[in-house]
């Protein structure tokens, strides 16, 4: 499954056009401009499976790192300043590391 047949292409353009400058990128903002805050939970749950590369139930750091590359594979990796700001934004439980309940929450909130 591709994040492109849960999300309308176009608005995953638009996203990361938004943020292609280093330092600009805002998960919340992005999560609204593609069009994942209008998704039912299974839909962003399909979401979340897809950006756990590594399928642990988890995006690690260096998963979130590549965030913006499973939307695109053209588009930039995240700067160390970003991956660690959307970390400490969703990770709740502070186990570094966000679960799929985390990422739901961030993204409706």
């Amino acid at each position: 499954m591709s994040l492109s047949s849960i999300l309308s292409a176009d608005a995953i353009d638009s996203a990361i056009k938004d943020c292609q400058a280093p330092d600009s990128f805002c998960p919340k903002k992005f999560f609204q401009m593609c069009g994942l805050t209008k998704k039912s939970p299974q839909e962003v749950k399909k979401v979340f499976g897809i950006l756990d590369n590594d399928g642990s139930g988890f995006i690690e750091e260096e998963e979130l790192k590549f965030f913006l590359q499973r939307f695109s594979p053209g588009a930039r990796v995240l700067t160390d300043t970003e991956t660690k700001a959307f970390l400490c934004a969703a990770d709740d439980d502070s186990d570094g590391r966000i679960g799929v309940d985390e990422f739901q929450a961030m993204v409706v909130s």
